[in-house]
Parts: structure tokens; C-alpha cells; sequence
């Protein structure tokens, strides 16, 4: 089969494998569909914290179930399905408490095992998802980033009339976008690129631009407030620090960005009990995709049609195209 291998940062080819086999408890998936996601661009370019080369990368995946393993009773072969990417141990604390997602053990598929930017890859049968007959393979791999939104809102208790601020417009921003749209919030969003901005105002929310008159820009459309919600999806420290002065007394902070491992971010120790903010952080999903795919189905998340295919064999041209001129393409999507 082939498969676009990241050998080290800034280093793709596309290469020839052997074809994967499925083991006890595992299915093989036909890749039909693996978006491109910030994560995967922080992996291609060595910002990932977690990533080993070489990897092959690609977390947002659709496709068809093509051999089941020994022991698995609970698909069929030729079932249409979505990859949840993160494994857990099921025996530590997190795993313990229903957070698998912060498993001490974790794997994730397309960063410790090989993922969807390949022909097929196997999957534990646990770990998929029969995607909705209404959508395409292109719009079912956008599950995942939609669960993404989906835990961000989960743990920001986004409601009905907030007001929530999205610091970041990218692929995952504008997941959040959607989300906290269809939870009835009115949703304010930030990024530096206007080409960004523009999507997201497309996408329903009031886009401003993050120049260092933000925070004035936010408290005149919130009568001096501020926001309920500051959702962080950029990953720039500087801007996880703002997060305090632009969020509203009693409000909420969200971090989704990655920073490198060690790098601190700074809060005013006032602000914790002068604004009794509550600050959380949201690691990818956990148990968000049947609320993911449930979304999609209804029509109710339009940034899919914001995505632009490529073939596989394109691969390290877009990527290198998206880390030279990231605000050209708002979202990619690798078709085998």
C-alpha cells in the first residue's frame, strides 16, 4: 500500500508498505477520507510533543471496513465507519473515571501508531464508529475535529445566549465555531488572518480581528464584560494569558492549544478569586462522537464545505503549501 510518512520535521514522502493485518480484536480499515489538522501540521513541523519519527500521521478518518480480526463480533466487513484515534489503557485513574482521553498510557492513532494518511490501517473494533447514511466519507472524517468542539463546549458548559469568544480560526477553531453555534451561544471569534476571519464570518460568528486592540473590540460588543466563554484553540502562550483579562467575572477559560512540554503560561493570581474565573483544559474527546456524527448528519455543521481535497500522492506538496501559506488552505482532506 502507500503511505505519506513524515521521516522528521519538514520531511515527507510518500512510500511503499506492506499491507496491514488486522490482530486479535482489530479490524482493517480502507482509508477513504483523512483530514489535515493542526495537530498533524505541529507533528510535520516537530511542534508535537508526543510524536516519534518516522509517524504516519492522519487522525481524522473515514472509511470501509475491509477483514475483521479474531474475536471481533461486533461489525461486519463492508460496514462504513470513523476512527476515534485515542486508546486507552482502561485500568489507570483517568481511564478509571471515564477519561480515557488523558489515559497515562495513551496511544493515538496517527501519532504512537500509524494512521489515515495510508491506503488502510488497523484500528481496535472498539474504536470505530458506523457513520450515518446521509454522509459522505469526506464529511464523516470531520467527526473528529467536531468532537473536539464537542468536549471544548462539554467542559466550557457552553449555553443558550452566552457570549463565547474562539481565539483562532483555524481547522479546529472553526470546529468550535460550529459547535458552540448549535448550542445556541453567540459566538465572537479571533484570528490574525483575514482569510480566516472570513470563514468564520461565513460561518455565523462576528469576527474580529486579534490585533492588540482585542480586548477593547471584545468589552464594546459585550457592554464591558466580557466573554462567558474564552475558548483558546491557537496554541501561543502569549495568547493563553489573555485569555484572563478577556474573559468576564464568573466566566470560563477553555485551553484546547498545545504548547511544547515545559513551556508555562503566566495568570494574574489576582484574577482567580477577584473574577472567580474557572479555567479548564480539553484534550481531543471522550465519548463525543455519537454527538459528533449526530451533528453532521443533521446538516447543522457547515465548515465541511469548506474543505479542499487532495490526492495522497499530494501530500508533502500541501504540507509544505500549508506550513508556507497556512492561510490558503482553510481545510484539507487526503483521498486515497
Amino acid at each position: 500500500m502507500r503511505a505519506a510518512v513524515i521521516l522528521a520535521p519538514l520531511q515527507m514522502q510518500l512510500e511503499s508498505q506492506p499491507n496491514p493485518q488486522p490482530g486479535s480484536g482489530e479490524v482493517l480499515v480502507s482509508v477513504r477520507a483523512a483530514g489535515i489538522c493542526a495537530g498533524d501540521l505541529y507533528i510535520y513541523q516537530g511542534k508535537n510533543p508526543y510524536a516519534r519519527y518516522p509517524v504516519v500521521a492522519g487522525h481524522e478518518i473515514s472509511g470501509v471496513v475491509e477483514k475483521i480480526g479474531e474475536g471481533v463480533d461486533t461489525v461486519r466487513k463492508g460496514t462504513r465507519v470513523v476512527v476515534e484515534p485515542f486508546i486507552g489503557c482502561g485500568t489507570c485513574y483517568p481511564c478509571r473515571i471515564g477519561k480515557q482521553n488523558c489515559c497515562v498510557q495513551l496511544q493515538i492513532i496517527g501519532v504512537h501508531r500509524p494512521g489515515g494518511y495510508a491506503e488502510q490501517l488497523t484500528v481496535p473494533a472498539g474504536n470505530i464508529h458506523p457513520i450515518p447514511e446521509a454522509l459522505s466519507f469526506s464529511d464523516a472524517s470531520f467527526a473528529e475535529p467536531v468532537a473536539i468542539g464537542v468536549q471544548a463546549c462539554r467542559r466550557g458548559n457552553v449555553a443558550v445566549d452566552e457570549c463565547v469568544l474562539i481565539l483562532g480560526c483555524g481547522p479546529i477553531g472553526l470546529a468550535l465555531i460550529e459547535v458552540a453555534r448549535c448550542r445556541g451561544a453567540r459566538v465572537i471569534a479571533a484570528d490574525i488572518q483575514p482569510s480566516r476571519l472570513e470563514v468564520a464570518r461565513q460561518l455565523g460568528a462576528d469576527a474580529v480581528l486579534a490585533d492588540d486592540q482585542l480586548l477593547a473590540t471584545l468589552m464594546q460588543r459585550t457592554n464591558g464584560e466580557g466573554a462567558a466563554v474564552v475558548i483558546e484553540a491557537t496554541g501561543n502562550g502569549k495568547v493563553m494569558e489573555q485569555t484572563a483579562d478577556l474573559v468576564a467575572s464568573g466566566g470560563r477559560i477553555v485551553i484546547v492549544g498545545l504548547l511544547k512540554k515545559g513551556v508555562g503560561v503566566t495568570f494574574p493570581g489576582l484574577d482567580f478569586t477577584r473574577k472567580e474565573m474557572t479555567i479548564v483544559g480539553s484534550r481531543a474527546s471522550v465519548n463525543c462522537f455519537p454527538e459528533s456524527l449526530q451533528l453532521l448528519a443533521s446538516g447543522s455543521i457547515r465548515y465541511t464545505k469548506v474543505a479542499t481535497e487532495f490526492n495522497l500522492t499530494e501530500a508533502p506538496r500541501v504540507f509544505a503549501q500549508l506550513v508556507e501559506a497556512p492561510g490558503q488552505i482553510h481545510k484539507g482532506l487526503l483521498v486515497p
